[in-house]
């Protein structure tokens, strides 16, 4: 079973299609971070996926059950938050978890209090005196603090201090395993580490869905050097952003196999040296975003 699964899912908003006949699995114990630029339709797909809006075609699942039927002790096994959350103001922290506690049956206040000194929450003091980063660590606190068998999290990085983020990130690697996480975040450095599978969305499309590790041995920064080079009409359909000048080409290449890749390029340019570079995970998603931009949507991999 999968933790998160959609089928041929849609979200029409009048002429916008926001999210595109969208196939999403996630395993169950998995780190999902889900990428892409703003207007990507992460958010979209992230609400969809909490029941906070309805697709307009197609089916969800989370946990094993449809979303639009999940309820009471479905709820009690899914923590969400977001960086627009917005939570009640005039409630101190302290009672905001208060309030949160009898929600959940599974509730672990030992979990609880070591979040809130992890976090150094100031209970007694209103959340709308707390800075946005406090804020979050409540919501985060509230969201972690039942054993959730599922958190998704919508750039809940957003803007906040290398301190705070890295307390969040902390809390999160601890559950790894224990709980399935779905991350949509820009701070690529901070989940490249952590995150298991990763996904790239753009123009409502999910355009790659795999594991970390098989992204990050497809992808490489690849530079040929030779006797005066010549761009070829058409480069392969696995080379992005080819560029020529003089003895040396470059480009990216998103399906690198040192043989295979060595041996494509000895036929587009005859005796070359070739020089592949692993790529990171920012460096992959500005390659992806480039392309997109300069030469439209493409077949998902997935």
């Amino acid at each position: 079973m999968y933790a998160i699964e959609t089928v041929a899912l849609n979200k029409q908003f009048r002429k916008i299609r926001a999210v595109c006949d969208l196939n999403l699995k996630v395993e169950e114990g998995a780190v999902y971070a889900l990428m892409g630029p703003n207007g990507a339709g992460k958010t979209t797909l992230i609400k969809l996926l909490m029941n906070l809006m309805s697709p307009s075609e197609g089916r969800i699942s989370v946990l094993g059950s449809d979303v639009c039927r999940i309820e009471g002790k479905g709820l009690e096994r899914v923590g969400y938050v977001s960086e627009n959350q917005r939570l009640p103001e005039w409630m101190t922290a302290g009672m905001f978890l208060a309030y949160c506690r009898p929600f959940y049956p599974d509730w672990d206040k030992g979990l609880e209090e070591r979040l809130v000194k992890r976090f150094e929450l100031p209970l007694k003091r209103p959340l709308k005196r707390l800075s946005r980063g406090m804020r979050m660590k409540a919501a985060l606190a509230s969201a972690l603090a039942f054993h959730p068998k599922l958190v998704v999290l919508d750039e809940p990085l957003s803007g906040l201090d290398p301190l705070v983020r890295d307390d969040l990130m902390e809390s999160l690697r601890e559950m790894k395993g224990e709980t399935t996480v779905l991350l949509s975040s820009h701070d690529l450095a901070e989940i490249e580490s952590f995150a298991s599978h990763v996904g790239y969305m753009d123009g409502g499309r999910l355009l790659i869905s795999e594991p970390m590790a098989e992204v990050g041995a497809r992808f490489r920064s690849v530079e040929v050097h030779g006797d005066a080079l010549a761009s070829p009409a058409a480069p392969p359909t696995e080379w992005m952003h080819f560029e020529a000048s003089g003895n040396t080409a470059r480009w990216v290449e998103t399906e690198f196999s040192a043989e295979k890749s060595a041996a494509k390029a000895r036929d587009v340019f005859g005796a070359v040296e070739l020089k592949a570079t692993p790529m990171t995970l920012r460096e992959i998603f500005l390659a992806m975003a480039r392309k997109e931009r300069t030469e439209g949507p493409r077949e998902e991999k997935q």
